[in-house]
């Protein structure tokens, strides 16, 4: 994703809050250097929960920075402050700071750090120690948080790590950490302050250097002669499939994808885990987008003469889902750098997956060299949608609500009638979602999940999200579970504090759903009582009022929402807040259960990973 634009024009929406007195200027101090190269790399927001171990930068950057290039956003927690700037890079595909107090504030910061690394978003983390010379320790404190190797917490999940010792080595650190979380594949870096150099006095700002001359790296051109042995395959194949994944978010790029597709006459398929990268509507979009390969996109996939993947997540994953343990017969071209971060502590690499042709390029310039590369005239492809015929027709299994809730598909189709006419963005869907439920048609109207799975991301990511959004004229627009919403609920406050306006519908099923699945299974499994699953799993008694715990984070809270009028009601009430700029929060009771696609997808996957088990769903991270 390095120097990808997706077109968001950022405008500093909070520009008025929270500006301090104006400060004489006694001096400088080491920490009033970091504050400027934040400004310098153009850092427009740093989101934090206060700690005394950056005190010093604190101070620099309220008093000497004048609280403005960049703005403190104030979060309740540290893993919220790291949500928020991957919820802003998944729109902007930019860096913004995140700064976390110590071993202390890190640690409650990991899991989110671990998101934003498999969900390859840069995040600029600035964190912390006690001082490293011993003999300026305050007793007690300053010792527990002090660690010797603070960067070992995350370095399996982070793509660099530095704590410099020096205000010439600060500049340089900074300038690094950006550069190489924005190249991809981009990731979070970390540098870790010394609280006795930040505090220490100085007796000169340095030069800092043009910072114009320490940006990431173009994106490296293919080879040629691979582009021309892809290009002569996917033109002479029969029945090409397009994989699409972690492409480019600008429209330029998106438009090339649709050329590409149009011009070999290739199916296309689409991710639930990834933004948006087709139009979802398209006669070559073989069948909705499912968080797994839903069968009739695993019936393309075995069709499949050729296959092209762009950055597909779990490339090995979904052939095995295809094909079992066989060979794919497809030949198959891989497009992607990821290779570039896998290590040996984190498996979030996936499968090694067989491929014929290896492009270590993103997708973007491989996507335009093969769109060049391709011969003139009629493509060789055989499928009945290259030929403007009609597919095979898939149609969604939405299922009416036995139970008096409301259900997913409900929920999704007052959410398109209230939004209708104006452009939205969905940050992000429950586990229950499934692709036909909304349309995209812009690399904008849909941001997929967190990339780690891990729950309590979904309300800081859609603050950030929403941050970045303000400046468009989209609705910001994010909709997740009961579980993940209680275990990030306190990221609201930040966005009624800062003004930013948000929607948020929780998918209340009162119970840790997806574990339920798991218990089942494992009942069947062991021949014990299925009707014990909900043990340990539900949410209730006493039953949580999701609306007042946002009400009493001044947001609006609305709800429980219990029929589908009441809801059409409330989601066209929640727009109108929007307009206002308020942040609004819905609770919705809806029916447990997923969408039937997604059920068999999640079956196919998990079939005979303990005997008799069947299906579990995912981990943890989809609960709710």
């Amino acid at each position: 994703m390095s120097q990808k634009s997706s077109g968001v024009n950022f405008v500093d929406p909070t520009a008025a809050l929270e500006r301090p007195e104006p400060s004489g200027t006694a001096g400088f101090w080491a920490s009033d250097v970091v504050a400027d190269m934040l400004r310098k790399l153009d850092i427009p927001f740093v989101a934090l929960n206060p700690g005394a171990s950056f005190r010093g930068l604190h101070d620099s950057l309220v008093n000497h920075a004048g609280n403005a290039d960049p703005q403190m956003l104030l979060c309740l927690h540290e893993e919220h402050a790291i949500a928020i700037a991957h919820g802003w890079a998944k729109v902007t595909e930019r860096p913004m700071g995140a700064i976390v107090h110590s071993n202390v504030g890190l640690m409650h910061a990991t899991m989110a750090i671990f998101n934003a690394w498999c969900d390859r978003v840069p995040v600029l983390v600035l964190g912390a120690t006690g001082p490293v010379d011993a003999t300026k320790r305050r007793p007690w404190i300053d010792w527990i948080h002090t660690a010797r190797d603070q960067g070992a917490l995350v370095r399996p999940y982070t793509k660099w790590d530095d704590q410099p010792a020096s205000v010439g080595a600060i500049v340089e650190a900074m300038l690094r950490a950006t550069m190489i979380a924005r190249t991809a594949p981009c990731g979070p870096t970390y540098i870790n302050l010394d609280a006795g150099l930040q505090e220490s006095k100085i007796d000169a700002l340095p030069t800092i250097p043009d910072v114009a001359r320490f940006q990431p790296p173009a994106p490296a051109a293919p080879h040629a002669d691979l582009v021309a042995a892809a290009a002569k395959l996917l033109s002479g194949a029969h029945h090409p499939v397009i994989l699409m994944g972690r492409v480019g978010r600008s429209e330029a790029s998106w438009a090339a994808r649709v050329a590409l597709a149009e011009k070999l006459g290739a199916l296309v398929v689409t991710d639930l885990k990834t933004a948006a990268s087709f139009p979802s509507a398209h006669r070559l979009h073989a069948a909705p987008a499912g968080t797994f390969p839903v069968p009739r996109s695993l019936e393309v996939i075995r069709q499949a003469d050729a296959i092209l993947s762009l950055d597909w997540i779990d490339l090995a994953g979904t052939l095995k889902t295809a094909f079992g343990d066989k060979a794919p017969p497809a030949k198959i071209v891989q497009v992607s750098v990821d290779v570039q971060i896998h290590n040996g502590w984190s498996m979030d690499h996936q499968g090694l997956a067989p491929v014929d042709i290896n492009l270590l390029n993103e997708p973007d310039p491989v996507v335009a060299a093969l769109l060049a590369a391709l011969p003139k005239g009629v493509s060789a492809s055989q499928w009945p949608q290259a030929k403007g015929e009609a597919g095979p027709k898939v149609t969604p299994e939405d299922q009416p609500s036995d139970t008096g809730l409301i259900t997913i598909p409900e929920l999704a189709t007052a959410a398109r009638e209230a939004v209708k006419g104006q452009e939205s963005c969905l940050i992000r869907g429950p586990f229950s979602w499934a692709g036909h439920l909304w349309e995209v048609v812009h690399p904008l109207d849909y941001l997929g999940i967190d990339g780690g799975a891990g729950l309590g991301s979904g309300p800081g990511i859609a603050v950030g999200a929403a941050l970045a959004l303000k400046s468009t004229d989209r609705i910001a627009l994010s909709i997740f579970g009961d579980g993940d919403y209680m275990m990030g609920c306190q990221a609201i406050w930040s966005a009624v504090h800062y003004r930013i306006p948000l929607i948020v519908v929780v998918a209340n099923n009162r119970s840790f759903f997806n574990d339920e699945l798991h218990q089942e299974r494992m009942a069947r499994a062991r021949g014990r009582v299925v009707d014990n699953k909900w043990i340990g799993q539900r949410i209730g008694d006493p039953d949580i009022d999701l609306a007042m715990v946002a009400r009493g984070q001044g947001a609006e809270g609305i709800g429980p929402i219990r029929t589908q009028d009441e809801l059409r009601s409330a989601m066209r009430e929640a727009v109108a807040l929007f307009r206002k700029g308020k942040t609004v929060v819905l609770d919705v009771r809806v029916q447990p259960g997923y969408d039937p696609n997604t059920t068999r997808a999640m079956t196919t996957l998990t079939e005979g990973a303990l005997p008799g088990a069947g299906s579990a769903g995912p981990d943890r991270g989809a609960k709710g």
